[in-house]
């Protein structure tokens, strides 16, 4: 089942929990802070962009955890199977980040003398602009990047939690922005080419202790249209609507369910840079995914913990519209992850 949110409304009712669970193509329901009524420490919010091209690509992060704040950058280069990622923490940050309510409009902006993120929103334009000293040994990282073609269609999802109530996750993923711009680090300076692309995951909310989920997305222009796609599930309760879609030509086709088949060792534990497949429950999303590099990061402080493994590589496979149009593709790169956190 897939049920499709079609009015404006706010997002959480007079008790904190979900007035509809469901999805939509455009952010129609309202996002307030004030109206969350778990445990404040528990609320969490993040901004992430991901630009990219067939050589490489950068992954921009703000995320305030309320207990606490998290600035992270990475470097991808798929030419050379390589990334650098640099991450600051900041302890405690409460809501202070003042993280948007939509993503129609509002700034994000965190600095100190290390480091600098500016994401602005105008009318027509995302501009991303990042300083991070000491991002690569002694080198320091500029990027200033625009964003713009957004799509009409959106992946936006409401979803509850069966732990809890006034648990609840509201994520939207943009798929297909053009990108232009450059990234600087130290000497090494790299211009944006034509045919850049862009991602925006959006994501609010408060959620159980102990999570795990996958995702995965990726976009490029194919006989001159935009074609991308976004994929997940294992997070909250997804009855009601997944989060799978395709994108073409800025338009929105609704996904069933979606399997990801990570490969595993002979001791049972996942493979991450062996071939995966991908199935999907009502034959709309088939591929077969060569991975070229694994962003692995395994990170804990006392209680909380975050092993995370996003895999970039090269899908191949069939993916059909909702009119019954088949989209072939061929070593489309894009990402998938397996994230386990306790948080």
């Amino acid at each position: 089942m897939q049920k499709e949110i079609k009015e404006e409304k706010a997002l959480l009712n007079e008790d904190g929990e979900l007035t509809e669970a469901g999805y939509s193509k455009k952010m129609l329901l309202k996002y307030n802070r004030n109206s969350i009524k778990a445990k404040k420490l528990r609320i969490k919010e993040w901004d992430y962009y991901l630009v990219y091209n067939d050589k490489f690509g950068l992954a921009l992060t703000v995320a305030d955890n309320s207990y606490m704040g998290l600035y992270s950058a990475t470097f991808l280069d798929f030419t050379n199977k390589r990334e650098v990622t640099k991450t600051n923490m900041r302890f405690m940050t409460r809501g202070k980040t003042n993280m948007p309510s939509s993503t129609y409009s509002g700034n994000v902006e965190v600095k100190s003398k290390k480091y600098n993120y500016f994401f602005e929103r105008t009318l027509n334009k995302r501009e991303l602009n990042v300083y991070i000293k000491n991002f690569y040994k002694d080198e320091s990282l500029i990027a200033n990047i625009t964003l713009t073609d957004e799509p009409e269609e959106s992946m936006v999802i409401a979803t509850p939690f069966w732990e809890k109530k006034n648990a609840f996750y509201y994520n939207q993923k943009i798929v297909g922005f053009k990108a232009s711009g450059v990234i600087k680090i130290g000497e090494q300076k790299f211009d944006l080419p034509e045919g850049t692309l862009g991602i925006l995951d959006w994501g609010r909310g408060v959620w159980p202790y102990k999570n795990t989920w996958y995702w995965g997305a990726g976009v490029r222009e194919i006989g001159g249209k935009k074609f991308g796609f976004n994929i997940g599930y294992g997070f909250g309760d997804t009855s009601n609507a997944t989060e799978n879609m395709l994108f073409y030509e800025g338009k929105a086709h609704k996904l069933e369910e979606v399997k990801f088949n990570i490969p595993q060792t002979e001791k049972g534990k996942d493979d991450f840079l062996k071939p995966w497949t991908f199935t999907s429950s009502d034959g709309r999303f088939e591929m077969e995914f060569t991975p070229i590099l694994d962003r692995h990061s395994n990170a804990s402080a006392l209680i909380i913990s975050s092993n995370q493994h996003q895999v970039f590589g090269r899908f191949s496979g069939k993916a059909i519209l909702d009119d019954g149009k088949k989209i072939e593709i061929r070593n489309f790169l894009g990402f998938a992850e397996k994230v386990v956190n306790r948080w």
